[in-house]
């Protein structure tokens, strides 16, 4: 079977999360959280603040090699940030054209640029310059801002600029993240470039994986927002590739998760002041209840605590305490 991505998800999958994530295991890699590139050179704290997998081979606890991924508009800029980002090693440097977020796009910035395949280019080029040929250096994208008129020119511009791997979310910026995702037009950019080209968006599901790959044609698919719902999706689409039965009881799955929100929790309190702590764990809750009715309960429970003290006594009365947390 082809790989699978954990997708990089600003706000959400930070490396608290992708931690927890890549323990579950199926993950052939992962890729950060942008770091937005604007006007200045980054000290290389920035990079490992924002991947501090860096410090360790740039792989996560579970081994998976994570990918850092860059967020900019000026070429000369990127490129001084992505040879200061090289010296330290990274996995793969990603270049991000797929962002949506207002506050990116008024300046320029990611899915935005889909306007201007030449200048994807230029970022992209003078990014291979100085990018070494042993760390791949990759692009996410999407299938344009307002229509998809220029996606295959897009497409063809980050192949010449030097990126050798793509990643498509297959939805316009104007989509946001609304189904469906145009599979399909994955496809029509594999047929225009000699890269390997990854499908993204929309998969929740095995069912959806499978689609996904009919219809796209790639054998490699990014998760996103699919994976934060349900930790063990990967692992279910791995044994149906094996053939192996992927019907396991939702109960079970969470009795096997609860060791992990555990350490999720406890990684958030080292993580991030303590007021900030709460609402960290209630947007993964938030996520899980899509999946699991044990998440809707405890969600609804810790939904208007504050504190830390309050939010941990109700997590153990709902069979999550910190005696449960994984542990290698």
């Amino acid at each position: 079977m082809g790989k699978l991505l954990l997708a990089p998800m600003d706000g959400l999958a930070d490396h608290v999360l992708r931690d927890i994530l890549t323990r579950v295991g199926g993950y052939d890699g992962a890729v950060t959280e942008f770091v937005r590139v604007s006007g200045n050179l980054l000290p290389p704290r920035t990079f490992r603040r924002i991947c501090p997998e860096l410090n360790h081979g740039s792989r996560t606890a579970a081994g998976t090699p994570v990918a850092v991924q860059l967020l900019g508009s000026d070429p000369a800029c990127m490129a001084e940030n992505a040879a200061q980002l090289a010296a330290l090693s990274p996995a793969a440097i990603d270049l991000n054209f797929g962002c949506p977020a207002p506050t990116v796009n008024r300046h320029g910035g990611g899915a935005m640029l889909l306007a201007e395949p030449e200048r994807l280019f230029r970022i992209a080029e003078a990014v291979r310059r100085v990018v070494p040929s042993h760390i791949p250096f990759t692009a996410k994208m999407r299938l344009g801002v307002c229509d998809t008129s220029r996606a295959l020119d897009c497409a063809r511009a980050l192949e010449a600029g030097g990126t050798v791997a793509l990643v498509v979310h297959a939805r316009t910026k104007a989509d946001g993240y609304r189904p469906p995702a145009h599979w399909e037009w994955v496809a029509r950019i594999r047929d225009v470039v000699q890269l390997p080209v990854t499908a993204n968006g929309e998969v929740w599901t095995t069912d959806d994986y499978l689609r996904c790959r009919s219809v796209s044609g790639s054998e490699d698919v990014m998760i996103g927002r699919g994976a934060v719902a349900d930790p063990f999706l990967v692992r279910r689409i791995r044994a149906l590739a094996g053939g192996e039965s992927v019907e396991r009881s939702l109960a079970a799955d969470w009795l096997e998760l609860q060791p992990l929100i555990a350490e999720f929790w406890h990684q958030v309190q080292e993580k991030v002041e303590p007021s900030q702590a709460p609402g960290r764990l209630k947007l993964w809750l938030n996520s899980l209840r899509r999946t699991f009715v044990e998440a809707e309960a405890l969600y609804t429970a810790v939904r208007t605590l504050r504190g830390i003290e309050e939010t941990t006594r109700m997590l153990e009365l709902h069979g999550v305490s910190a005696s449960q947390r994984w542990l290698p």
